[in-house]
């Protein structure tokens, strides 16, 4: 597509794009398309109005380009006339046709073995395939142009000796100048009010960054709270449950396991006691009457063993003890607390009565 020479509309020069983007070159100049017109008589625009166009602007620029192209061996034969319809020419076999429609002029030519619209109201050259151009030509005349055949021999381009080798294809359709310029024109305005919105929340875009990352931080710190809290009550929960497990322990353990403990240890004493005096009577140191009573503590220190047994016996079978108050228990827990200072006053006791007899048979 480069290779094909496509001049673009500059003012109202169409005649003058029309011609050299049929030769394929810079062939003419608003200079020589002048001098031209001035050379035209009357008996070649008598000619021309044949075709039954009066408008004498058309006459004109008919007349310019159809002498211009006499210069190359060129002529121009209306598409649309009698004589031209008779002879049934495909238009596919046709080289190049000029279009006019009102003040403007365009070619259409075949480069290599493909067609293009040249037209210069149009950013670059349009691939027209040899199907669909019969019908571009159709719709042209219903649109009102008039159509002219160029007959002859085109001068040599390097676009057509190119195209005769390899053949091209257009994925786009060229715009119309006036299109592509209103849309740049459009896309400059959008971007000039996107650049002044950007501009006007510049310092807004800033604070919500600002607040952007003031909702992070928020975010993260109650994230840690939460977890604070969650530890907090994961050590609360650990604490009631190590605390209803001591309460389950002590519960579990039965009341009396004090008073037993009490018990024994006072039963220990009472041995350590007996087995002391017992030494003592071995060794010949106490009289018969503290040995009398010493062997009287012995029989009430196996009762109340007994009667400690029995109540054991009791505690390990619930249901069958009966029931007893706190008041009681508390009684028997004092009782059993003072029980060794009773038996060592009852002792003391005795052994006195037994040396204040003892003295009465010496004196007497």
């Amino acid at each position: 597509m480069e290779s094909i020479f496509h001049e673009k509309q500059e003012g109202s020069l169409c005649a003058q794009h029309c011609l050299n983007n049929l030769l394929q070159g810079e062939y003419f100049s608003p200079v020589e398309l002048s001098s031209i017109a001035h050379q035209l008589d009357e008996e070649e625009r008598m000619r021309m109005a044949e075709g039954g166009v009066t408008s004498e602007d058309y006459r004109t620029f008919l007349q310019v380009i159809s002498n211009a192209l006499k210069v190359w061996g060129l002529e121009l034969i209306l598409f649309n006339s009698p004589e031209y319809q008779s002879l049934r020419i495909d238009p596919i076999n046709e080289r190049s046709f000029i279009c006019n429609y009102k003040e403007h002029w365009f070619t259409v030519r075949k480069l290599g073995k493909q067609w293009f619209n040249l037209n210069s109201l149009l950013t670059g050259p349009e691939l027209i395939s040899d199907t669909y151009l019969a019908l571009f030509l159709a719709q042209l005349q219903q649109e009102g142009y008039s159509i002219f055949v160029v007959k002859g021999d085109l001068p040599d381009c390097e676009a057509d000796q190119l195209l005769q080798m390899i053949r091209v294809q257009q994925m786009h359709r060229p715009k119309l100048i006036g299109e592509e310029l209103a849309q740049l024109k459009e896309q400059r305005v959008h971007k000039t009010d996107l650049e002044r919105v950007l501009e006007a929340n510049d310092g807004s875009g800033m604070l919500d960054e600002d607040e952007e990352d003031l909702q992070r931080a928020l975010a993260l710190s109650r994230q840690e709270m939460d977890m604070e809290d969650e530890e907090a009550d994961l050590r609360r929960a650990i604490q009631l449950s190590m605390q209803g497990s001591s309460r389950n322990i002590s519960q579990d353990i039965p009341q009396t396991s004090g008073t037993n403990l009490t018990s024994e240890e006072l039963r220990k004493r009472r041995e350590a006691y007996f087995e002391n005096h017992n030494s003592e009577v071995d060794e010949g140191k106490l009289s018969s009457a503290d040995i009398l009573l010493i062997q009287q503590q012995k029989q009430q220190q196996q009762k109340q063993q007994q009667q400690q047994g029995d109540l054991a016996g009791q505690s390990s079978h619930p249901c069958e003890r009966p029931t007893t108050s706190s008041g009681a228990l508390g009684s028997d827990l004092g009782d059993a607390m003072g029980e060794e200072d009773m038996l060592q006053a009852a002792v003391t006791m005795s052994l006195e009565t037994v040396r204040n007899d003892l003295k009465t048979e010496g004196k007497k």
